[in-house]
């Protein structure tokens, strides 16, 4: 039997070294700990060295953790004598006594798949690569809902002769789902950068551009728990945007990575991380702006502004018109428009107003731009918005006012903006459509017209008259409005307004069951109307039980 074929019962080998060290790192996490340290005990290829890397917890970490090391042999604990207050450092010194070959890096609060080593070293076995990688699973841990890191870059197996092959590859910036050659790694020195923030991409990208080849496995090699909504205190530094010294830290690593990339003869893949940085790490950033004060905008403008001018052209051109145009806003230091444009990216949702010059070019808001690197940012021509298919037609559905009604009532005061002159001028059929546990319920309305381009009307919906499923519905949903014309019918997000009091009633449907219905703003995202659901009495005491059970036989049929 080979190496890699071990049983996960079967015993290492312990008369030669292990074959891949697995490092964790952790800092005041005793709780979930022992979990990841269980999935590496738990591997197919059982001949590992874990070693627990501890920077200088002051919880009982250092006890759950010689508690470990005492149960399997493979364990080892390394306690730094100092806080270093990032990931870097406890890796380094990890590195610096790693036994295998190979080596692999785990967060305390993730897991490793059983099969990760015996599948990340059956590629290292099959070619001579540098480094082999595979996917990323994100489990919520509010919801528990799973999705692939990144798939479109790891759907297919393969090996690549160095990054210049695929460029787009840098989007994967995770350190956590590869397994790396030791020799790789201290050939050219390769260690992660202590002090800064954001480390992962610095070193992916380094690890990228140093590698002669390394191979893409397309099967899951990490198991990575987000808590997007945590407590700002308790959230990861990626989920720390609300902070501006973590928007600072992210400009930082990208001016350190475009320095290697000079230094190192990688130049030319300056465009593909520039439009990486717009698309991932800028673009978390433009869909919080709505949600930001104008002390916190004018700080991040200062922060980022300076970096966007620098971004290669070629970069920019490639993001969506929507993006685009934030980027411009930000630049011209139109920040209450820029956040306004912020709520409409990747939704289809039009701008208030648009403006044409004499020449028929339209522009984004209520100014023809005087600039000419503001008039290509914001010319928003090529949209059609007046000549698009009436259901793909853009436009803006917002709610002025949300008021609390007779019983379970809410009443909506609605403004919707036509910048395409879409709709003829007059009175419009419009319709809000909900639906909890996929009952679909409609009120119906009118849109009347205050001005060209702009029409209003109120609608009130009885959330008691919401069919839900006999079973009960725990769940959230956001309301859309439809319009219609010409037998045509257009359906548009509803944003709401970005604060106001939640409003709450208590439903007893005609079967009897229970349910608590909030309404209340997003919050994020778009910031649209969210009404939300949750069982009482005896209900809200069955369906946990339901939904654990359904928990377990998914992840048994896994």
């Amino acid at each position: 039997m080979s190496t890699s074929a071990i049983s996960p019962t079967t015993a290492a080998d312990t008369t030669k070294g292990p074959d891949v060290t697995v490092t964790v790192i952790v800092f005041n996490d005793a709780e979930r700990l022992p979990r990841a340290v269980a999935s590496l005990r738990a591997q197919t290829h059982a001949n590992i060295e874990i070693i627990i890397s501890d920077d200088h917890s002051t919880d009982n970490t250092p006890e759950v953790a010689r508690q470990l090391e005492s149960g399997d042999e493979r364990v080892r604990y390394l306690r730094l004598p100092e806080n270093s207050g990032g990931c870097s450092a406890p890796r380094n010194r990890a590195m610096e006594i790693a036994r295998a070959p190979y080596l692999m890096f785990l967060d305390s609060d993730d897991e490793l798949p059983p099969d990760a080593v015996e599948l990340l070293l059956a590629a290292h076995r099959e070619q001579d690569v540098d480094f082999a990688m595979g996917q990323v699973e994100r489990v919520r841990v509010d919801t528990g809902a799973r999705s692939t890191w990144m798939p479109d870059l790891v759907a297919e197996r393969r090996t690549v002769q160095g990054i210049e092959a695929e460029p787009r590859l840098l989007f994967e910036h995770l350190s956590t789902s590869k397994m790396y050659t030791k020799a790789f790694l201290d050939r050219h020195e390769l260690r992660f950068p202590e002090g800064i923030h954001y480390e992962d991409q610095l070193f992916s990208a380094q690890a990228y551009c140093l590698a002669r080849a390394f191979t893409i496995v397309p099967k899951p090699v990490y198991r990575w728990y987000i808590e997007p909504y945590a407590a700002a205190g308790a959230a990861s530094i990626s989920n720390q945007r609300h902070k501006i010294s973590n928007v600072r830290d992210r400009i930082h690593v990208q001016t350190l990575i475009d320095d290697f990339l000079v230094s190192s003869g990688h130049a030319g893949l300056r465009a593909d991380k520039d439009y990486k940085f717009l698309k991932h790490d800028f673009r978390m950033y433009a869909g919080d702006l709505p949600f930001r004060d104008e002390e916190w905008l004018r700080q991040f403008a200062g922060a980022v502004v300076p970096y966007l001018d620098d971004v290669a052209p070629s970069a920019l051109a490639r993001l969506p018109r929507s993006e685009r145009v934030v980027i411009q806003l930000l630049r011209d230091g139109r920040l209450a428009d820029a956040q306004v444009a912020a709520r409409g990216m990747g939704h289809g949702v039009a701008p208030r107003q648009t403006t044409a010059d004499e020449t028929g070019r339209v522009y984004w808001g209520d100014r023809v731009p005087v600039t000419e690197q503001t008039k290509a940012e914001l010319d928003l021509t090529e949209l059609d918005l007046d000549t698009r298919p009436f259901p793909a037609a853009q436009f803006r559905h917002e709610i002025t006012q949300v008021t609390k009604g007779p019983g379970a009532t809410i009443d909506l005061d609605i403004r919707t903006y036509d910048p395409g002159l879409r709709l003829a001028v007059g009175p419009h059929a419009a319709a809000v459509h909900l639906a909890p546990g996929g009952r679909r319920h409609t009120w119906r309305f009118r849109l009347d017209v205050v001005r060209p381009g702009v029409y209003e009307g109120r609608v009130r919906l009885d959330l008691a008259a919401a069919q839900l499923p006999v079973q009960g519905f725990d769940g959230t949903r956001h309301p859309v409005l439809e319009l219609e014309e010409n037998r045509q019918r257009n359906t548009g997000l509803l944003l709401a307004p970005l604060t106001f009091t939640p409003l709450t009633a208590s439903l007893r449907p005609r079967h009897g069951l229970t349910h608590r219905v909030t309404v209340e703003p997003e919050g994020r995202n778009s910031g649209r109307l969210q009404v939300r659901w949750v069982p009482e009495g005896v209900l809200a005491r069955v369906r946990p039980l339901a939904v654990r059970a359904r928990g377990l036989r998914a992840v048994l049929a896994r």
